[in-house]
Order: structure tokens, then C-alpha cells, then sequence
């Protein structure tokens, strides 16, 4: 097996090489117990105990919990990992009535700069593996199990810009399709607006969601919000998004943090009812009350202000909805938990290198 290789970072053909000498059979019953059972190394019986630990010994896995956190009433469980270099990312996991979602990270930290998100404002470290995106699906489905839910949503909303790091992204959407079982339609990619990102997002073959974290829909404004507009404005960016609805005929949604005073006027309704106007299928808008930041002084749009923003939306056509504001006791906005994580972090221990010396 290649060194450096974690559980989930493992292909098929990882686990082949490592299982050299076993019973052909042996890779299907490892690849189904970690993807479909969800289990771990020690929790598949139906394998030898001398395989068992081998495999425990020689995938591990690449996150290592520095704190958890739950809200209300344990319907929202946020974690803090640390990467085997010292970085760290979050995953969210948040319950609902009929069904259970988890947003994941696809970078340490963002390099996007948008004004108000935590991340955004903590910089950038480094991409995602596609393993260490899996691992977080995984962690999350055995966890929402505990509860007695079932995972069967994932959003690529925390941590970083998936269509930054866009390869190791689409790989993990590929094998939490192919693998974990879940729906294309349950998959939703998020992005700032990376045009050439969503261009070839339409080519692929699985018709995930959309979602873009528009906050604007005046020029100006974005630019001062989320700078990547100065590269791909407005116009550009609503067309990419036109192109991919035509290719996929699935929904796009547009994200909108309502910030007091600053994107939540009157005119404000107005120009992203003109914007969401212009796609050829229906938009549908998230509107969602800014969480606080500590290094953003402006607060969240009043509850009574973002009804009446829906209402215009709605009165202009656009189908709008409220985002239920999760975890905040627990700084669930992304980047915050890490960003006020205050405790002494634990260095995590590297992932050992191996050779590639089969299991007997």
C-alpha cells in the first residue's frame, strides 16, 4: 500500500494490494463493511482477527477530534478535527424531523476573503484530501445512526470553497454516490461564484445541486462583500449558472446572509428578484440571518426584517425561504468554532508511513 494512505483516502485497488494473499471475496466484505456498514476495521466479523487489527494498523484514519459540540437539544453536533499536519476543520451535523444533514468542509481554512464568514477572514491553509472529506461524511452517518437517525443529506458549505479544490471535491461526491449510497439530488455543492468551476461542474455526469453564496446582486456591493466578484461579476457568474440548469435541469439555489443595513433594503429585494428573474428555470433563495463574528462589527438583519425581505422576494415572484439559524451557542457559523476555540489543541500524531506488505 502507498504511504500516507488513510481509511478513506483507500481505493479499491489500495485495499487489493493490501489484502495480496486473502480470498478475493475479502475486498468486497472490506469495502461494503466501511462504506455500507459504516463500520470500522475492528467491527467487521465477518473478517479474520488477524485481519482485523492489520487493517486497523495500517488505515487509520486522518481525523482526530479536538472538541465536540451539540445544541439544540443534540439536534446539532458540531466537531473540530485536526489533520495529521496540524490544521484544523470543522463538520456539522444537524438533525431534522425527516432527515439528517451534514455540512462538510473541503479546505483548511478559505482563501475567498469574504467579509463576514469566520473562515473567510482566518485565511487560507490548504486543500482537502478527497479521504478527509469522505471521513467526515462517514463520521457523521455513524453518528447520526447513534442517534437513530439516517444520514441522507450533504452540503459542501463549511470550511473553504469546494470549487477551488475541485478535483479531491468531485471525488468524494463520486464515492459518497457510487459508495455511501446517496442520491446525486442530496448532494449540494456551494460556491462564491468560481465560474469556470461551475462550468465544469455542468459537464459531470452525476446532476448535483447547486448553491451559490451570492449576498449581493449589485456589483459594487459584492465586490466589497465577496471579492472573488471583481474577477467574475455578476453577469458572468448568473450565466455560468444559467448554463448549469440547462445541462442539468436542477435547481439552483442563491444564498443570501442578511446583514443589518447593508444588504437587506428595500433595494436590495429588488435587485435579486431582477437577478433570480434572468435564469431560465425558477432560483430558489436561502435567506439567512447573518451569524455573529468577532471580526465582523455589523450584526445579523432583525427577525421581523428578514420576513419582510422574504415577503418582497416573494411579492417579485422568487421563491424564498428562511434558513432556521442553527448551533449558534456553539459557533456553528463556519469558522468560528476554530476561530474561538480557546483550549491548548492536542498535536496530532502523523500518519506512520508504511510499506506496501500485504496482510497474511
Amino acid at each position: 500500500m502507498n504511504p500516507l494512505t488513510t481509511r478513506y483516502a483507500a481505493g479499491r485497488a489500495d485495499l487489493d494490494e493490501l489484502l495480496a494473499g486473502q480470498p478475493r471475496y475479502r475486498l468486497d466484505q472490506v469495502w461494503a463493511g466501511l462504506y455500507e456498514q459504516l463500520a470500522t476495521p475492528a467491527e467487521l466479523t465477518n473478517l479474520p482477527k488477524a485481519v482485523r487489527a492489520a487493517l486497523d494498523e495500517q488505515l487509520p484514519l486522518a481525523l482526530a477530534p479536538v472538541t465536540e459540540s451539540t445544541s439544540d437539544g443534540g439536534e446539532t453536533v458540531k466537531w473540530l478535527w485536526a489533520l495529521a499536519d496540524g490544521t484544523e476543520v470543522e463538520t456539522v451535523l444537524m438533525h431534522y424531523d425527516n432527515r439528517s444533514t451534514v455540512c462538510v468542509s473541503s479546505q483548511a481554512g478559505c482563501a475567498m476573503g469574504c467579509t463576514f464568514c469566520a473562515t473567510g477572514q482566518a485565511g487560507f491553509d490548504r486543500h482537502l484530501t478527497t479521504g478527509e472529506i469522505v471521513e467526515q461524511v462517514v463520521r457523521a452517518a455513524r453518528r447520526a445512526r447513534d442517534d437513530g437517525q439516517r444520514l441522507s443529506n450533504v452540503v459542501y458549505m463549511g470550511m473553504g470553497e469546494p470549487l477551488a479544490n475541485y478535483d479531491p471535491t468531485w471525488a468524494s461526491v463520486e464515492r459518497l454516490h457510487a459508495d455511501l449510497g446517496l442520491s446525486a439530488r442530496h448532494l449540494t455543492v456551494s460556491t462564491v461564484g468560481i465560474v469556470p468551476g461551475i462550468r465544469r461542474l455542468a459537464t459531470e455526469a452525476l446532476p448535483v445541486n447547486l448553491a451559490v453564496s451570492l449576498h449581493a446582486a449589485d456589483d459594487g456591493l459584492r465586490d466589497e462583500l465577496v471579492p472573488i466578484n471583481r474577477r467574475y461579476p455578476l453577469s458572468t457568474l448568473m450565466d455560468a449558472c444559467a448554463g448549469y440548469l440547462q445541462a442539468k435541469n436542477r435547481r439552483v439555489s442563491l444564498e443570501w446572509a442578511l446583514i443589518d443595513g447593508v444588504n437587506d433594503r428595500d433595494v436590495d429585494a429588488r435587485q435579486l428578484v431582477e437577478r433570480a428573474r434572468t435564469l431560465p428555470l425558477p432560483a430558489h433563495v436561502n435567506l439567512i440571518p447573518l451569524n455573529p463574528t468577532p471580526g465582523y462589527a455589523v450584526r445579523g438583519t432583525p427577525p421581523r426584517r428578514v420576513r419582510e425581505f422574504r415577503d418582497l422576494l416573494r411579492e417579485g415572484g422568487v421563491n424564498a425561504t428562511i434558513r432556521r439559524t442553527r448551533g449558534t451557542e456553539i459557533d456553528a457559523a463556519c469558522g468560528q468554532l476554530r476561530a474561538n476555540h480557546a483550549i491548548a489543541r492536542p498535536v496530532p500524531q502523523p500518519v506512520r508511513r508504511r510499506g506496501s506488505k500485504a496482510i497474511t
